[in-house]
Order: structure tokens, then C-alpha cells, then sequence
């Protein structure tokens, strides 16, 4: 039995073609590495991260006007979860949170309510705080929901000190 001529040409181009693809593929499981924007902080964060916290929000939260039904929800979250730590005006546990998402913005501070192992762990703001405040934040398990009702509320709180 005799192999027709064009086979093995074919042969050959199958190879070269899966060569390339699997070269495509490792050019695109390249491109998932961090930027090197992202490289050059030492931190290894991306300017995002920076800037709006480790977290499941990944998308910068815009308020719009106060929502007085959320804001209401929100402290009673805050008084359950987070008021043994946290004061509005004065250091104590943690930091005061009177207009920190005004300081912060609501991105990082809902990044810090869902994620603080992270936060603390890889954020360098938040372990200069750890360091600071020798107590780290316990994750209490909010919601997207409940962190965006305690956002809500912090929002209508004045900065410590005012």
C-alpha cells in the first residue's frame, strides 16, 4: 500500500500549525500576568488595588444621592458588626470612621468590609494601620448588600473630629 504524496505535506503543516497555536496560547496565558505598571509597586497591586482596595468590588462604586431607607439599614448592620471596634470620632479599637468614605472612597472602604484578610495581608495602607492599631479587622462575613447599607451609613457620618 502506497502512502499518497500529499500526506505527508499535510502532516507537516498539521504540526506547524498546532506549534503555532500552542505558541498563541502561551503568548495569551502570558498576557494574564500582572502589567508592568502593576510590577513596579512593590506591592505587586495594580494601580487599581491601590488606589480602591483587594476585593470583590472591582468596579469604582459612584454614589449618588443619600439613601436614607440604606443608610438606616446600614447602622443597623454597623451597631450588630462593627461598632465594638470602631467608634465615628475617635480612635479605639480600629480607626474612627467618621468620613472615611469621604477620605477613602466607597470602593475601598466596601473592599475592607468583604476582605480584610486580604487587605491587611497585601494592601500597604491597611498594614501601616495594622501596625498602628496592633488589631486585625475579623472578617464578619457582610454582604455585598450589607457592605454597600454600612457605606451608606458612614456616608452620613461627619469626619472625626468635626
Amino acid at each position: 500500500m502506497s502512502v499518497p504524496a500529499w500526506r505527508p505535506h499535510v502532516l507537516v503543516g498539521l504540526i506547524l500549525l498546532a506549534g503555532c497555536a500552542g505558541d498563541r496560547a502561551a503568548k495569551v496565558a502570558d498576557s494574564s500576568a500582572p502589567s508592568a505598571a502593576a510590577s513596579a509597586d512593590p506591592s505587586g497591586l495594580t494601580e487599581f488595588q491601590l488606589k480602591n482596595g483587594i476585593g470583590p468590588i472591582t468596579e469604582v462604586v459612584v454614589l449618588g444621592e443619600p439613601d436614607h431607607e440604606l443608610a438606616e439599614e446600614g447602622e443597623e448592620v454597623f451597631t450588630q458588626k462593627c461598632s465594638a471596634c470602631h467608634k465615628m470620632g475617635e480612635k479605639y479599637v480600629g480607626p474612627p470612621l467618621g468620613g472615611i468614605v469621604d477620605r477613602l472612597g466607597p470602593t475601598f472602604v466596601m473592599n475592607m468590609a468583604l476582605n480584610p484578610e486580604g487587605m491587611y495581608t497585601r494592601h500597604p495602607d491597611v498594614k501601616k494601620l495594622l501596625g498602628e492599631y496592633m488589631t486585625q479587622m475579623p472578617n464578619q462575613q457582610l454582604t455585598t448588600k450589607d457592605a454597600r447599607a454600612v457605606v451608606e451609613y458612614l456616608r452620613t457620618q461627619p469626619a472625626s473630629g468635626s
